[in-house]
Order: structure tokens, then C-alpha cells, then sequence
């Protein structure tokens, strides 16, 4: 993203429409100094990139929340109350962009706040910021990471620090115990790419249930606070349709037990019904009638 992104400038138009689609931004910044990798500004300041690319997002949705507002403004006159209750949202919104505030820090109600999300603001969406340092700033980070963990915490937001080119390296190595020993040579404990993938999860309030059969075990993803049988729905509609109850082994149970057979001998499975709320890790098998 180049400025200039909200009047179309370079891909402009057609990457803020894919932003538009997704539900988290997450900015990959260059923390390291490197002459023979070029920087589109020519020099490594990854503050000034976010607020490059913010900055194009909030006139992007400045452009677009200003005409709402008009519509809006014009119904609203007509004593439609849909447009009225919209206009609540729209002002203090619009409000806060042309002060520099996006419109994931408005002060809003927590029905606002959903109904916010209709607007399709690139603002509004949660972010994650990702400095990339080199490797032997991987395990400790930089002054340029700290500065980016500083300014996600006046964003309300989370940064992770990690190395492309540990990550790269990573690719390549197909045996999970090379994978390991290399990590730890770097006083690492796990790969960039988990470090992401959780933060993405926790960002996203989203958690994994976990079946395991004869021939696969396999996660699945669900918004956290969801309730059994529509978890079973992931699965298949038919779960949902005819759910009569989970056999449930918690993650650390599973694992300290040998599996299912040594859950169940230990009397670690649990039968849960309809209320019960999927927690992160969780190990079940869904009976079933349709």
C-alpha cells in the first residue's frame, strides 16, 4: 500500500475492495536495516509505515462514511428511525476519522459496535502488528520492535516479533526435530508463524476443538463462547440437527492419559449436553440421531 492508495493510486482501488472482505488487518513492518533490501521511502521507520497505511484506510472510509452520512442525514429528515439510529453511529465516527481516530477506538455502545461492522469500514477492523527483525534479533527483538510493541499498546492492539528469514529457513527444513534443534540454536521456542497463527486466534476471539478417529485427528475453529451442537454444525448440519450430547476430554487430559481409551479408564471423559460452551482444546466425539 503506496500513498495516495485512497484516490487510486498504484493497486489502491483494487487491494483497500480486498480489505474490505477480510476480518483483521494484520501490517507486517521491517524492523532491520539491510542496503541491499530497498525500502519504497528509502530509509527503515516502521511507525511512519503504519501511519502511512492508516492514514490511506481512514480517508478511504472518510470518503465512504461521508456519503452514508448525506443519505442518511436525508432519510433521517423523512423520520425514517432506521436512518436515525445509523446517523448515531455514522457522526461520532466520522467525527473521530477527521481527528486521526479510527473508527475501532469510537466510543460506542456494544450494540453500535455490531451494528458498525455493516459498514464495512477499513478502519473499524482489528489489527495485528507484526515486526520483522533479522535473525539475530528474533529471540530479543530490536529498538525498531519495541517501538512498534509501544505504539500497539496505545493502539490497543498486539504485536508479535518475528524473522522472515528464520522463517524461510524454516521451509526447508522438512524434519520436525532438525525444525527444533535449529530454533533452539536461536533461543527460540517456536516459529514466527505460531506466533501469528495464536495472536490471529486471540485478535479474532476465535478457539479449536479437536476430533480424533481412527484414521485422522483434525482442528476445528469456532468463535469462542460457542455451545456444542453448533460446533457440531462445523462439522455437519446434521450434528447440529439431531446433537444429543459430546463425549468431551479436555486437551491436557488427552494428552496426559494416552489418548481416548486412557481418558476414558481415568474417567477424564465428560458428557456434555446442548449448554455446554466448546472450550479451547477440547477433544470430542458427537453422538448424534437424524
Amino acid at each position: 500500500l503506496v500513498r495516495g492508495a485512497s484516490k487510486g493510486q498504484g493497486l489502491g482501488n483494487q487491494f483497500l475492495g480486498r480489505l474490505r472482505e477480510v476480518d483483521a488487518i494484520a501490517h507486517i513492518l521491517r524492523c532491520f536495516e539491510d542496503d541491499n533490501v530497498v525500502h519504497v521511502e528509502s530509509s527503515v521507520d516502521p511507525i511512519r509505515d503504519i501511519e502511512t497505511v492508516e492514514t490511506e484506510l481512514m480517508l478511504a472510509d472518510l470518503e465512504s462514511l461521508e456519503r452514508r452520512a448525506v443519505a442518511s442525514q436525508k432519510r433521517a429528515r423523512g423520520g425514517d428511525k432506521e436512518a436515525r439510529a445509523q446517523l448515531a453511529i455514522i457522526e461520532p465516527v466520522l467525527a473521530g476519522l477527521q481527528d486521526g481516530v479510527p473508527a475501532r477506538r469510537a466510543a460506542l455502545s456494544p450494540e453500535q459496535q455490531a451494528d458498525l461492522k455493516a459498514l464495512q469500514l477499513l478502519t473499524a477492523k482489528p489489527v495485528l502488528y507484526i515486526a520483522n527483525v533479522d535473525e539475530a534479533a528474533a529471540a530479543t527483538g530490536n529498538e525498531l520492535s519495541r517501538r512498534v510493541s509501544d505504539y500497539a499498546a496505545t493502539q490497543g492492539a498486539e504485536a508479535v516479533v518475528i524473522s522472515a528469514a528464520i522463517e524461510a529457513e524454516l521451509a526447508v527444513l522438512g524434519d520436525l526435530a532438525e525444525r527444533r534443534e535449529f530454533l533452539a540454536a536461536l533461543g527460540l521456542s517456536e516459529t514466527g508463524l505460531d506466533q501469528v497463527i495464536r495472536a490471529g486466534y486471540s485478535l479474532l476471539d476465535l478457539i479449536t476443538f479437536l476430533t480424533a478417529g481412527p484414521k485422522e485427528a483434525r482442528a476445528w475453529t469456532i468463535p469462542r463462547g460457542t455451545k456444542a451442537p453448533q460446533a457440531a454444525r462445523v462439522i455437519h448440519s446434521d450434528f447440529e440437527k439431531g446433537f444429543i450430547r459430546a463425549e468431551t476430554i479436555a486437551y491436557a487430559d488427552f494428552l496426559a492419559c494416552g489418548g481416548e481409551q486412557g481418558a476414558k479408564d481415568s474417567g477424564k471423559m465428560r458428557l456434555e449436553g446442548a449448554e455446554y460452551v466448546v472450550q479451547d482444546g477440547d477433544v470430542m466425539h458427537f453422538r448424534f440421531n437424524v
